[in-house]
């Protein structure tokens, strides 16, 4: 586990400046209406810690607690296009440090306990998945080479 909370301290440590350096504009433009601005798809972050802050609690005192969002209705509620980028951003960064102090007070035996989503994983396999999508979202955010992610 401490390799995954490292990991994502330093994303967080190296990613922050770079989303505070693009203006505005460029989160807001939409490549098309069907399409996530970047500004909603930093808002898909941020929902995406949401929902695993709530795993990666939830599952270390219930048994195989079944915690799964819908994305789209999630963005859409949120209605991140109308809000200022920097809160966003403010946002996404703070909920990511609370998950690194959830991982880090995670015990080893909590870190093998299960949380259903779409299948059963355990909370470990979870915080490296969730590195792996924020990634990936970050490289299209930042338009960087692109990270293959399901």
């Amino acid at each position: 586990m401490q390799t995954i909370i490292e990991n994502l301290e330093a994303t967080l440590t190296d990613r922050l400046p770079q989303l505070l350096a693009i203006p505005e504009d460029v989160y807001s433009a939409k490549p098309n209406p069907a399409k996530w601005s970047k500004k909603e798809i930093l808002g898909h972050l941020v929902d995406s810690a949401q929902a695993n802050i709530r795993r990666f609690v939830v599952a270390q005192y219930e048994s195989q607690p079944y915690i799964v969002y819908n994305q789209d209705k999630w963005v859409t509620a949120s209605g991140y296009q109308q809000w200022p980028v920097e809160d966003i951003i403010r946002l996404w960064f703070l909920l990511n440090k609370q998950i690194c102090e959830i991982l880090k007070n995670m015990s080893p035996d909590a870190a093998q306990r299960i949380c259903l989503t779409e299948s059963p994983h355990k909370l470990e396999w979870l915080a490296a998945d969730y590195i792996r999508h924020l990634q990936h979202h970050l490289h299209v955010i930042l338009d960087l080479e692109p990270i293959n992610y399901p």
